[in-house]
Parts: structure tokens; C-alpha cells; sequence
């Protein structure tokens, strides 16, 4: 538990101008001696992430431009899962929020929140609490099905450099264009999916795509443009 008095330090993971300043308001307003960080990309949180010294939290923007869906988040999670990742989003769908939770997130605090309500949420999950909105009621019986939980599961089992293969999969990169993105040997990238499949217990990369694109493009956020 921090203390309002404390002296913490906050990562802001937001491309949009104007919302990293409202966050940096409603960060202040909650803990006036903060010290905060921005990112525009998951990428360059990752590297402000291994080149600093330690932060007290992660506010995430779902929508960022160098991921999809929940893979900031499930990128965090993996390379640093002691840090609190709070996700401040536009989408606040049931389903969307149970993700979130399930990936591992600290809370989940709608955009359209006010200033006040922002700032609560956030000494809230710094005094250790898991945050929803107050009109989170959950999923209803049976709307979470046990291959879905399972897959999340296995997804956590994928190292940092597996997890960012997997996401160039999706991209629909060949295994030589991956290899020139991460700067490595066509084999290694071969035995980075070998170990993908094995891990998602799936047969080939395609059915790898499908089964993870379930948990949620299409179904968790059709017709919503730009994510």
C-alpha cells in the first residue's frame, strides 16, 4: 500500500494528446507529488519500462496503433507482472472489461469517467484493489466459456519475444519478414513458432491466428473502427 504522501511514479500508455493530459490531471488529483511518464506506443512504453527505474503503476489506452486488441496489455503483463496495469478505455463493454481482468489487468476505468471518479479508481487499485465501474455487473452465466479461459492461460505461458512473434503472425508477416523485424535467423523464428504451437496446442500457425482472434477482434469489438 503507497500512502498519498508517497512519492510514486505512473506510466501514462496513450496515444492521444489531449487524454494524457486529463490522465495527468486525474493522477495529480489523486497524488499531488507524482512523478509521471508518457507513452504513445507499447513499444515505447517497453523501453521506458527496461531503461527506468521502477514504476508504482500502467494506465493503458486499449487502442494504441503498434498493437491489437489486448496484446499491449498481455505484453506488459508478461515483462513486467509485478507492475499494476489499470486499462482507461472508451470500450466499456462487460465482455471487454472481463478480458481485461482476466489478462491480468489492476482495474478498468471507463474514459468517459469523470475526473474525480478517475482519480478514486486509481488510489483505489494503489491501495490494492481491483477496480470496475460501479456498473460492472459481469458476465452473465455462461457467457465465458471454459476453451476461451484456457486460452488465456496458455497465452500466458508464451515468452516476451513469443508473444511479439505470435503478434506478427496475425499481422500476416511471412516467417523471413519476421525475421528481419526482429533481427534474428529464419530458424530461430521457425523454432519461436514451433514453441507457439506447442504452448497454444494448435496444429498450425493459421489455427493459431484463429483461435487467439477469438478472444477479441471480431467478436469483442466489431464495427469498431480503428481497433
Amino acid at each position: 500500500m503507497t500512502a498519498p504522501t508517497d512519492r510514486v511514479r505512473f506510466l501514462i500508455i496513450d496515444d492521444h494528446p489531449l487524454f494524457r493530459e486529463a490522465l495527468h490531471s486525474a493522477v495529480q488529483m489523486a497524488y499531488p507529488e507524482v512523478d509521471t511518464v508518457e507513452a504513445r506506443s507499447i513499444a515505447e512504453a517497453l523501453d521506458l519500462l527496461a531503461d527506468a527505474k521502477p514504476f508504482d503503476l500502467a494506465l493503458l489506452d486499449l487502442s494504441m496503433p503498434d498493437v491489437h486488441g489486448f496484446e499491449g496489455l498481455l505484453q506488459l503483463r508478461t515483462r513486467y507482472p509485478r507492475l499494476p496495469v489499470v486499462i482507461v478505455s472508451g470500450y466499456e463493454e462487460p465482455r471487454i472489461i472481463s478480458e481485461a481482468l482476466s489478462y491480468g489487468a489492476a482495474g478498468f476505468i471507463p474514459k468517459s469517467a469523470r475526473k474525480s471518479d478517475l482519480a478514486a479508481a486509481i488510489r483505489s487499485v494503489m491501495d490494492g484493489a481491483i477496480y470496475v465501474p460501479e456498473t460492472y455487473e459481469g458476465l452473465p452465466p455462461g457467457a465465458d466459456s471454459t476453451d476461451r479461459a484456457d486460452m488465456v492461460q496458455r497465452l500466458s505461458k508464451l515468452t516476451p519475444q513469443q508473444l511479439r512473434v505470435l503478434q506478427m503472425l496475425r499481422q500476416g508477416l511471412l516467417n523471413k519478414q519476421i525475421a528481419y523485424e526482429l533481427q534474428v535467423g529464419e530458424t530461430t523464428v521457425k523454432a519461436h513458432v514451433s514453441e507457439i504451437l506447442r504452448k497454444l496446442n494448435v496444429y498450425s500457425r493459421t489455427q493459431a491466428v484463429i483461435e487467439v482472434s477469438k478472444l477479441d477482434s471480431a467478436e469483442l469489438f466489431r464495427d469498431q473502427v480503428g481497433f
